[in-house]
């Protein structure tokens, strides 16, 4: 309880300190624009000067940008909501824009005048895009690909003391866009990710120092539908799983078995509020390992929800609290509640998209996540620093 009374309060110690307020403040990459390069411009200009900032950072949507009196109306506008939700709040945070709206095509009027940008050849998808995932993490699954590293206690299964670490990423390699009739997005990519875990004080300890306890290897191929405030992603993808050697020196004679599986999952993630996102999905396993064999079935879901956004002014960061819960219900432990819950901070240049600095508290009930001991129970606490999105 200490413990957690001090991250509390230091987390809230630092948001004090680098926050000028306490607003929910959007950080886009308009902070860096010169404010002299255009006061005292005329709305021809103006509108010229948005419309080259939006084709700079998003030119695949080919949204079209007109000022009136420095009133601006988007046209084109990606049905993505969390892209456009980044380019409304990149365009309100420019010096002397007043309002944005989005409007549903051009103005008759205007489209002789930007007949150039309407008419522009469409691109129907982009390799290699960066800005962001179409499905964000599930921050509080023990199962996500993310680069993390934490200090692990109270856990009767991995060890009292441990470290966990995870090395992976999200590899998105083409994303179509504006795809059948509802206008999604749609992108395949590749995932990769290993989670180890080392026990700080093994008993016995028969070499010496720390003991690495297991190691899973990852690989998977996910595919993202994208719409408005839903994304749904099928996913094929196979897990591995090794004891650590010096685990097996100081348990000599342990039954070493091979949890090795293929699956294929279906989950789907709704952006309820700006602060609040939904998840939830189902998998089958399609073949494991005999010596260790996988009953078939397992349903998985949580949230999160951010509060306390804000500006860091000095650093030019956007920092926010978040909580998240994750919750899993696995064949293999006869659909028993195994349950992780965070509390932590976040620091990322932009708000909602864009790859992002984490520390948080972890707390987990149920079953352990490592190897072949998936199927016993354990309960432990952690702190943890991540990065990705």
């Amino acid at each position: 309880m200490k413990l957690k009374f001090c991250i509390f309060f230091l987390l809230i110690s630092a948001n004090l300190l680098f926050a000028e307020n306490k607003d929910d403040i959007v950080l886009n990459r308009s902070d860096n624009i010169p404010k002299e390069n255009i006061e005292g411009a005329d709305d021809q200009y103006f509108e010229g000067y948005l419309q080259a900032l939006v084709d700079m950072h998003f030119y695949e949507y080919k949204v079209v940008v007109i000022v009136k009196d420095r009133n601006v109306w988007l046209s084109n506008v990606p049905k993505n909501a969390l892209m456009a939700s980044s380019i409304i709040s990149f365009l309100k945070d420019v010096p002397g824009v007043k309002r944005v709206v989005v409007i549903n095509g051009v103005p008759p009027e205007e489209l002789e005048a930007r007949e150039k940008y309407v008419m522009r050849p469409k691109v129907n998808g982009i390799w290699f895009p960066q800005a962001t995932v179409l499905f964000q993490p599930m921050l509080a699954n023990p199962r996500q690909v993310i680069y993390s590293i934490g200090y692990r206690g109270g856990d009767s299964v991995a060890g009292e003391t441990a470290v966990p670490v995870s090395l992976g990423d999200d590899f998105p390699i083409f994303r179509w866009l504006d795809v059948f009739r509802w206008h999604a997005d749609v992108q395949i990519g590749i995932e990769a990710g290993i989670w180890s875990i080392f026990n700080m004080d093994p008993k016995p300890n028969i070499g010496g120092g720390t003991a690495l306890f297991n190691t899973d290897f990852y690989g998977g191929i996910p595919l993202v539908y994208s719409v408005n405030k839903w994304a749904w992603r099928l996913r094929l993808y196979h897990i591995s799983s090794h004891l650590g050697d010096e685990f097996l020196v100081n348990n000599p004679g342990f039954d070493r078995k091979n949890p090795s599986f293929e699956v294929v999952d279906l989950f789907f993630q709704y952006q309820a509020y700006e602060q609040l996102r939904l998840y939830a999905g189902a998998g089958i396993i399609l073949h494991s390992d005999g010596t260790f064999p996988m009953k078939h079935g397992y349903f998985e879901y949580g949230f999160e929800a951010s509060f306390w956004g804000s500006k860091i002014y000095y650093h030019n960061l956007f920092g926010t609290f978040f909580v998240a819960t994750y919750f899993r219900n696995w064949q293999l432990n006869d659909f028993h509640l195994d349950g992780t819950y965070l509390f932590g901070y976040e620091w990322s240049k932009l708000q909602g998209v864009g790859r992002k600095i984490r520390i948080y508290g972890e707390y987990h009930h149920g079953y352990s996540p490592d190897g072949q001991f998936m199927n016993r129970r354990t309960s432990y606490w952690s702190v943890k620093v991540a990065y990705g999105f």
